[in-house]
């Protein structure tokens, strides 16, 4: 991943006028509830920039709320925007999603939008599925979206890997089960739109 590129993008852009924002995640809010895990379990949202997905997640009732991401720019704009009491309720880490040290079998749900297509290599993509088998526990969830086979090729100047629901479950390979697949067309605040699809996968 490229630290200084997205420092630079979350330090010079308004997060609203990036092409990836949401203001509600109305789609990875409602698929984290349809897995059925509850209030309790523990969520990591990987990559989450200043999404407002743990605003969103905090305001339905959840709480073990953890959130990485490589630009400590990003994630301190979501704790200005969340106001420090809320905060200091939710796990911040600071790294690289491909070698930050996670905890052993933690998380119930893994989230992650837009950011295992920005690993193009098969190296790359093999160390972030490490990732979730080492951090996630035995029949978790993981919850990720890419750009579909028919959507963008390149992102914030950087080239990415487009997927089908097939290619991507393939990719995990036989540790996870697809228990669902779904696609999506964001808007962009620009007005663009970008084709996504969304896989919830569970450890087996």
């Amino acid at each position: 991943m490229q630290k200084d590129h997205w420092e630079t993008v979350y330090r010079t852009k308004p997060t609203d006028q990036v092409s990836w924002f949401q203001r509600r995640a109305d789609t990875s809010i409602r698929l984290i509830e349809a897995t059925g895990m509850g209030h309790a379990a523990p969520i990591i949202d990987v990559g989450s920039g200043a999404s407002h997905l743990v605003d969103n997640l905090w305001g339905e009732g959840f709480r073990q709320l953890h959130v990485l991401d490589i630009s400590a720019a990003a994630l301190k704009t979501t704790q200005q925007r969340l106001g420090k009491g809320i905060a200091d309720a939710i796990q911040w880490q600071v790294g690289d999603v491909l070698t930050h040290e996670l905890p052993k079998q933690h998380f119930l749900i893994w989230h992650d939008r837009a950011v295992f297509h920005f690993l193009t290599q098969p190296t790359q993509q093999q160390q972030y599925i490490e990732q979730v088998r080492h951090a996630l526990q035995p029949g978790g969830y993981v919850i990720i979206a890419t750009f579909a086979e028919d959507g963008p090729e390149r992102c914030s100047g950087l080239p990415v890997q487009r997927y089908s629901v097939e290619l991507l479950a393939a990719t995990f390979g036989s540790d996870f089960e697809l228990v669902h697949a779904e696609r999506e067309t964001h808007r962009t605040p620009q007005g663009n739109e970008q084709k996504f699809i969304y896989c919830v996968l569970r450890a087996i």
